[in-house]
């Protein structure tokens, strides 16, 4: 009760009693809170940290031909497809370069077939000395050469065939394209050390989330696995399926599941941490490389536990603390210990009975040793809770 209702009720008690209508003063009703029992759930350990979502595939898209663009086929920023065009590039120098090696393949196969049937006749002819042993070498000479310039023509027909093919530059894997680099008119020039970029792709689905774990967590992550499979490091760390959770910057609670995929070898002593990442479906693409995420690792097996609402939370200094309504409606104090949050209530781990009934609305208005009026609610929204509320005072 503040200072100057003190002071007005004071004034009005003495008006009351000069005026002689011996009226007794008003007493204050107990202020009303919003109490509600925690919500007793399995909870499991876990462990946090902050880490970069990429991409599982990440291509740079560039010319294995030299020419002049002659169309873009995609919208900058969409989603294409593995084999999509991307770009097309003048392909009629290498069509006709294609053609000629063509007409060269076809005049050897004709002079090949022309050396096999002379090495023929000059078998059939030398038994009866009509063709001599120098002729059949001969024949067999220019059957072998003609050969050989056959298979060098057909690898040279296949390396222009794969020019007019590299004139299509089609998407290799299925992602989102970025912009076009070069657009159409541009004249792109292959050299020693490759073709220009054109564009990229990054996959979307699955995809990655990179983070660092340090020492200590590593340690505990270590113990829990001995524990329950007997070795500290998996033969391989896919196999295992070690969960983890994900949430966005935006996001309270953790809805993205995944896998942990990889663990790099050693510690990197300069930070004292591990890199660490994990492999998540990305069906409805919400996670684009490069977006900061929230990592969760549970740890160990799951266990019984007490959960409330962040409202009902308050600090003292350097201490968490609730205020719980006792069956008599006085208001008590109950340092806790703070977990994680599951489902959008706050873990108790400890300090806190299942049964009792914490203010969850109203925690400001009152102190320790307060009476006060209780009004059940529901710790989570939606319907009251059905247990009985404490009982009143006497």
């Amino acid at each position: 009760m503040g200072p100057m209702l003190v002071a007005c009720l004071t004034v009005a008690a003495a008006v009351a009693a000069g005026c002689g209508g011996g009226a007794k003063v008003s007493v204050l009703p107990p202020p009303e809170v919003s109490v509600s029992q925690p919500v007793e759930e399995p909870v499991q350990e876990t462990l946090e940290f902050t880490g970069r979502i990429s991409a599982v595939d990440s291509v740079e898209v560039r010319a294995r031909v030299t020419g002049y663009i002659t169309k873009v086929a995609f919208t900058d920023g969409a989603l294409v497809k593995a084999g999509d065009l991307l770009f097309e590039i003048d392909p009629r120098e290498y069509q006709a370069a294609a053609l000629r090696a063509e007409g060269e393949v076809a005049r050897l196969r004709a002079q090949l077939a022309r050396t096999e049937s002379e090495v023929a006749r000059n078998q059939t002819l030398r038994p009866s000395g009509a063709a001599s042993a120098r002729e059949l070498e001969r024949a067999v000479a220019e059957k072998g050469a003609a050969e050989g310039e056959l298979k060098a023509k057909l690898a040279q027909l296949e390396l222009a065939r794969l020019d007019v093919e590299f004139t299509q530059v089609t998407a290799p894997i299925a992602g989102r394209v970025s912009r076009a680099e070069v657009t159409v008119g541009n004249l792109v020039v292959v050299g020693a050390s490759g073709g220009p970029l054109l564009t990229t792709i990054v996959s979307l689905d699955p995809i990655y989330v990179n983070f660092d774990a340090d020492e200590r967590a590593l340690v505990r992550v270590q113990k829990t696995t001995i524990a329950r499979d007997g070795t500290a490091t998996p033969e391989n760390v896919r196999a295992a399926n070690l969960p983890v959770l994900v949430a966005l910057a935006d996001e309270n609670d953790f809805p993205h599941r995944g896998t942990i995929d990889f663990v790099d070898n050693q510690i990197d002593p300069s930070t004292g941490t591990i890199h660490v990442r994990a492999v998540l479906p990305n069906p409805n693409r919400l996670l684009s490389p490069g977006l900061f995420a929230r990592v969760r690792v549970p740890v160990g097996e799951t266990r019984p536990g007490v959960l409330v609402t962040d409202r009902a939370i308050a600090t003292d200094q350097d201490r968490k603390y609730v205020l719980v309504v006792n069956e008599q409606n006085v208001v008590e104090y109950r340092p806790v210990k703070l977990g994680a949050i599951h489902g959008g209530l706050r873990a108790v781990d400890e300090g806190l009975a299942p049964n009792e009934w914490v203010i969850v609305n109203g925690i400001q208005r009152v102190r320790p040793g307060v009476t006060v009026t209780p009004q059940k609610v529901s710790m989570r929204p939606g319907p009251p809770a059905s247990a009985a509320p404490p009982k009143a005072a006497s």
